[in-house]
């Protein structure tokens, strides 16, 4: 099998695709043949070691696994001997955000790890692009008690949270304003927005209408300067650390002193968010954005162009060339 390879912790130009043998799943193991996969901020992490901290999370001093990769949509080709909830033939998807080496031809999965079938008549593509970003999208979601017809302000419709939160919070009833660039103000509409400012001609932070949550899906405004748009007891919530690295620290602060809020999204259970997935693909609630579609051969370029920050929704790895 062909695969993407890392020794260390680096950058796109660091990964090699190199033949390796195919590995063989353990008792509790599947081996997965893999057909697609993403490259994501989460990948980017994976790959570079950064921040630190998360060497602690996927590899400690250098990656757990050869190849890079945190999700996968593919078919399972053998399973282990005491394996009895999968069989060969069945589709499946997953996510695991310490990183699991998906990105090869093949590769093993145990099954304690977050994983499910892929609904019928959905393709590879739309399903890994219904994974990471929709992971990190529910868990924005999770930390507040939302009721129908509440506002959302969304920061980063485009991005693949963003784009998967929009979706998710529209299936929930909610009112969502979202923001983004001038070129998909339409898109964002056609995925559900109620209201949309483009980023590039206007200040969302100056809008004259009162919300209940402040969503920012790309981690690129802050609490100090979308406070203004929040009801009394209203929450900002971002996908990032903030300027200074300062929302985990507001976050224990703001819950002190009361009042608006910054909530910090730490994500878990991973399997309950591919659960929630599943609900929305078979109801056809959930439709992922999907920017560009790379073959494995080109892993680099793809790593290049999602560390640069100008993707929207999800870069897919296609695995299917023979």
């Amino acid at each position: 099998m062909i695969a993407a390879i890392r020794r260390k912790y680096g950058t796109p130009q660091d990964i090699s695709i190199e033949e390796l043998p195919i590995p063989q799943p353990g008792p509790n193991e599947i081996l997965i043949r893999v057909l697609a996969t993403t490259v994501n901020r989460t990948d980017v992490g994976v790959l570079t070691g950064l921040p630190f901290i998360f060497r602690f999370f996927v590899g400690f001093p250098k990656p757990r696994h050869l190849s890079p990769g945190t999700d996968f949509a593919g078919v399972v080709e053998k399973v282990g001997a005491q394996v009895t909830k999968y069989n060969e033939g069945d589709r499946v998807f997953g996510f695991h955000d310490h990183g699991n080496g998906s990105q090869a031809e093949y590769m093993t999965y145990d099954l304690k790890l977050p994983m499910a079938k892929i609904p019928d008549g959905l393709d590879f593509h739309t399903a890994v692009a219904s994974l990471e970003g929709a992971h990190y999208a529910i868990n924005f979601i999770n930390k507040v008690e939302l009721n129908k017809g509440q506002k959302v302000m969304l920061n980063g419709a485009t991005g693949a949270i963003g784009s998967a939160a929009l979706q998710i919070l529209k299936a929930k009833g909610l009112v969502v304003t979202a923001v983004c660039g001038t070129g998909y103000l339409d898109k964002i509409k056609e995925l559900g927005a109620d209201k949309v400012y483009d980023y590039q001609t206007e200040d969302f932070t100056r809008d004259e209408d009162i919300y209940d949550f402040v969503f920012d899906a790309v981690g690129k405004s802050s609490f100090g300067k979308c406070k203004r748009l929040l009801k009394p007891d209203g929450a900002y919530i971002s996908s990032d650390l903030g300027p200074r690295n300062e929302n985990p620290f507001l976050a224990i602060w703001t819950a002190i002193r009361g009042g608006k809020k910054v909530i910090f999204p730490f994500p878990d259970n991973v399997q309950g968010s591919i659960d929630q997935m599943v609900e929305l693909l078979n109801a056809k609630k959930y439709h992922p954005l999907i920017d560009k579609v790379y073959p494995l051969e080109e892993i680099s370029n793809a790593y290049e162009y999602v560390a640069s920050g100008q993707k929207i929704g999800n870069v897919i790895l296609d695995l299917t060339a023979d």
